[in-house]
């Protein structure tokens, strides 16, 4: 069977991937949940809620229904939002291929289990697929991979052949794929930089410079750090494109949804005025939440987690968030 790929999420990020694989002339079926966001997709061929101005070649066939994006599918690339993961994952198990490899690229925590995606998955395939799991993360803004400039991002895979096949199916003269074993690692530092990113956008709405946000960056690679390997991750990815790669990006890119929510929030706008105006949910939000349970039951020091939290959900006044951050206990580095 050659390969072809059932991308799963038609977000920016899936529709930028999906037009890169089928710049490499791979047959991809792009899943939209939306049945007329799907028919109008198909037929204008542009997705114009989420990624307008890049038009979708015929190779890439659109559609609503899972059991069409899926069924004899070689790869399955899941870009369903965190939080829909559980529940989209177990809907197209049953179509899967028998020696499928399923790539995630979404990126979060399972609030109500504070289960990574890797667990998630596990939870809703069959015992079979459990090896061939792949998680893909790293600095990579949907519109410039759809521009075709240069990126290069992680690869995660338990067994190193699936890893293998993964890298070769992703990577592009414009987009490098490298390969970590350590699946825990570059799953929690693609999930909590969003937390970080919400930080940094607070700093810049406040009017702070290049002195604090550095910091900010740093600190915040600690807390992910810290946590990481509290969980059984390898400390070296977070000094990787999984960990440090996709916090600077995160916390300084302009293209940045969690970002540009704590610019908003730094400028006094209150978060519920700033949600209703939002078509989707920066993914900081929610692991805002489940760092924070996260952090409490390994034990482990998240300050700057703590006061994004504080912020979004109890209405903290950014201010007194970063003077109660500076004021802390002074301790070594």
């Amino acid at each position: 069977m050659s390969d072809s790929v059932g991308v799963i999420g038609a977000g920016a990020w899936g529709t930028a991937l999906a037009l890169l694989l089928a710049d490499k002339g791979v047959p991809t079926a792009l899943w939209m949940y939306e049945n007329d966001l799907a028919e109008e997709t198909s037929r204008t061929r542009e997705n114009r809620v989420y990624l307008p101005g890049f038009p979708l070649p015929q190779s890439i066939t659109v559609t609503s229904s899972l059991e069409a994006a899926v069924r004899n599918r070689t790869y399955i690339l899941s870009v369903a939002p965190s939080h829909t993961v559980r529940s989209v994952s177990a809907q197209f198990a049953p179509f899967l291929a028998p020696d499928a490899i399923i790539i995630n690229a979404s990126k979060g925590i399972e609030i109500e289990t504070l289960k990574p995606l890797a667990e998630v998955f596990k939870d809703t395939l069959p015992k079979e697929y459990h090896d061939r799991l792949c998680f893909l993360s790293g600095p990579s803004f949907a519109k410039e991979v759809a521009k075709k400039m240069p990126t290069t991002v992680a690869l995660a895979c338990a067994n190193s052949e699936a890893g293998k096949r993964a890298q070769q199916l992703m990577s592009a003269p414009y987009f490098r794929v490298y390969t970590n074993s350590d699946v825990i690692g570059v799953e929690l530092g693609g999930s909590i930089k969003n937390v970080i990113a919400i930080a940094a956008g607070v700093l810049e709405g406040l009017g702070f410079g290049h002195n604090t946000m550095a910091g900010l960056i740093t600190r915040g690679l600690a807390e992910m750090s810290r946590l990481g390997v509290a969980m059984g991750a390898d400390p070296r990815t977070f000094a990787g494109l999984a960990g440090m790669g996709d916090l600077v990006l995160t916390c300084t890119g302009d293209l940045s949804r969690n970002r540009t929510l704590g610019v908003r929030l730094g400028k006094g706008e209150k978060f519920e005025d700033i949600m209703k105006g939002l078509k989707t949910v920066a993914e900081g939000v929610k692991t805002a939440k489940a760092a924070r349970e996260l952090a409490r039951k390994h034990g482990v020091d998240m300050p700057v987690v703590e006061e994004v939290y504080r912020i979004i959900y109890e209405g903290k006044d950014p201010k007194l968030a970063l003077k109660d951050l500076m004021s802390r206990e002074l301790k070594g580095e």
